[in-house]
């Protein structure tokens, strides 16, 4: 089966929250789903707000992520988690 690339936004709740610790979080849940974290890059928003973007990789047979969507929103401090992007991977 192939695998599929998911790059997801996660918002905070304000710029005060730690982005290293939603971050390390976000891996357990990852890890936990049997799938691959890849890269995350903290991209500035406006007036000093910050959004965690990252890749993971997983097989496309386990379905949509909208179960690990959830997860990642339960995280103390996420406001919000969004899909942007997926992708099949070949090789």
């Amino acid at each position: 089966m192939a695998k599929v690339y998911v790059k997801t936004k996660i918002m905070p709740e304000s710029p005060d929250v730690d982005l290293g610790k939603i971050e390390t979080e976000v891996k357990k849940i990852v890890e936990k789903d049997g799938s691959k974290y890849h890269t995350s890059e903290i991209v500035p928003i406006a007036f000093g707000l910050k959004a965690l973007e990252f890749i993971f990789m997983r097989d496309e047979s386990k379905g949509d992520t909208e179960p690990m969507e959830k997860e990642f929103a339960k995280i103390a401090g996420v406001q919000s988690v969004d899909v942007i992007d997926v992708r099949r991977a070949f090789g």
